[in-house]
């Protein structure tokens, strides 16, 4: 028997990257996986229910919670991975680029938590995974947007983690490094100086690995945050 059967697991920005690396996963493990990403279309085939969403939209946000608890009840795991990535220096980052980052990157996760947690809470248990990233806790340059999007991202899972302890929900934060993943074509790092090149990087199912990890615990175990990162070149 595979470790989740039976459970329901919800992932956003599960069209892509991570996230679809994340929702295939969990299904390989035996949980029925509600993907949701703002470019899926509404369907349902095997393990997999696609939920179109705009997760900036709170409207749609509460909307997509009050479907799937009236289906399915409060998720066994949630998964809040959406997010959007900038990488430009501050002189060239316009308000609207900040507005950007900080809609998706801390907005959408508010609002994520805020329709699930609490009804997670009533039935005392559950997995609420946020994805940050290595840039949560560390500074790189051209990363002034998001980087405050992400350490106000750390900032929310901390606030929640205090928040819900004893619970018997368990909060964790993975924080990614440097992941192959399509948000890295506009930057070309491998022909840009300081940057790991696109073989040296994390894979998506590297990152899918950990979170299965996290969500696969016992229920008295507590990862309050995971850092995952390439293993480093002699």
């Amino acid at each position: 028997m595979t470790r989740l059967a039976g459970r329901v697991a919800l992932v956003t920005g599960a069209s892509r990257g991570i996230g679809a690396a994340v929702a295939g996963a969990l299904a390989a493990e035996g949980a029925r996986v509600v993907r949701v990403a703002r470019s899926l279309s509404e369907a349902g085939t095997g393990r997999f229910q696609d939920v179109p969403c705009d997760l900036t939209d709170p409207a749609q946000v509460s909307g997509l919670a009050s479907r799937i608890l009236a289906q399915h009840g409060p998720p066994d795991i949630v998964v809040s991975n959406a997010g959007a990535f900038l990488l430009r220096a501050l002189e060239s980052t316009e308000p609207a680029d900040l507005d950007v980052q900080l809609a998706v990157n801390i907005k959408a996760p508010f609002y994520v938590a805020k329709a699930f947690l609490p009804a997670m809470r009533e039935t005392g248990r559950g997995t609420f995974i946020t994805v940050g990233s290595v840039a949560d806790h560390v500074g790189f340059p051209e990363n002034s947007a998001y980087a405050a999007s992400k350490y106000g991202l750390r900032g929310l899972h901390e606030t929640l983690l205090a928040e819900y302890q004893g619970s018997g929900v368990r909060l964790t934060l993975v924080s990614p490094g440097p992941t192959d993943t399509a948000m890295w074509d506009p930057v070309d790092p491998d022909n840009r100086e300081g940057f790991p090149a696109r073989a040296d990087m994390l894979r998506p199912m590297d990152v899918a690995e950990a979170i299965v990890f996290v969500a696969t615990r016992p229920p008295n175990v507590l990862i309050d945050w995971l850092r995952v990162g390439p293993a480093r070149k002699s």
